[in-house]
């Protein structure tokens, strides 16, 4: 990619500002009193705290001539893109990896953008398999050298990293779901959320269980997704969250307390998430 000028991710404070690529201001409380702790990233003694802020992504121009990034020919069937982000292999830092076939060049434009959240970005290591080649970047705060644990900022790494791929890559927008606004060829068929969401709970191990989430993949999901666990009073600890085309698929290590949930809490966390997830979304000003 050839410059991060028309992927800008901002943070306002102020609320009725509208933006593009919006996430939903669900941010959690100021701060935790009954609640463990949710690092989502390492187990930690210290709250995570999400921002009041409006966290977006602005709109793109048309793609340019002079894009360096797309170092593949168009053919005619388009790759899944893939992005997932990873606080489960390194203790300490963040583990993204970017897939779109064999089309891909050495995404430095990508890495200047996520740098410009803050970020210190190296490229961990490329490697090919039947699926394409694979691009794997490590991740932490520049502030304090460890691993991201907000999930607002994982959010906006992961909207970053989409925004490239639609302007870098424009025919990938015919198989993402944020494609459908932005890109110069909207997805074919849009998911339906109701048959593509599935949550699963199990234990694992005394002291955490494990969350599966799979749903139809939007801006926000996955700040969404955490508020809505961590409003039941369960925290997150770590886990792995995956854009596949159209979809998301989210593993997360979950406790109460310390300790693996109980299968009445299990039913509840699964059904909030369902309902959450399902539920059509209504404008205010409809009321």
């Amino acid at each position: 990619m050839a410059s991060a000028a028309n992927c800008a991710v901002y943070f306002s404070s102020n609320t009725n500002c509208l933006t593009v690529f919006e996430i939903k201001n669900h941010s959690l409380p100021a701060t935790f009193v009954s609640r463990q702790p949710n690092t989502f990233g390492r187990r930690s003694h210290n709250s995570v705290r999400l921002s009041s802020s409006t966290t977006g992504i602005n709109p793109l121009a048309a793609p340019s001539a002079t894009a360096v990034e797309n170092d593949g020919s168009l053919l005619d069937t388009v790759p899944t893109p893939k992005v997932i982000i990873d606080q489960d292999s390194d203790p300490d830092a963040t583990i993204v990896e970017i897939t779109f076939g064999d089309r891909l060049g050495a995404l430095l434009d990508t890495m200047n953008a996520l740098k410009s959240l803050g970020l210190n970005v190296t490229k961990a290591n490329v490697y090919l398999d039947s699926s394409g080649k694979h691009n794997k970047f490590s991740i932490t705060k520049a502030s304090t050298g460890r691993k991201v644990e907000d999930p607002e900022l994982l959010e906006a790494i992961r909207l970053t990293i989409i925004n490239n791929l639609l302007e870098y890559h424009p025919e990938s927008s015919s198989q993402l779901a944020m494609g459908a606004t932005f890109g110069v060829e909207p997805p074919k068929e849009m998911v339906d959320v109701d048959i593509a969401t599935h949550v699963r709970v199990r234990d694992d191990g005394p002291d955490r269980s494990l969350l599966f989430v799979e749903t139809a993949d939007r801006p926000g999901l996955l700040v969404d997704i955490v508020k809505t666990v961590t409003d039941i009073n369960i925290a997150v600890e770590s886990g792995e969250f995956d854009t596949e085309g159209l979809l998301a698929k989210a593993t997360f290590h979950v406790n109460y307390k310390g300790k693996a949930l109980i299968k009445p809490l299990q039913q509840v966390l699964a059904n909030s998430l369902r309902y959450f997830l399902r539920r059509p979304s209504t404008e205010e000003a409809s009321f």
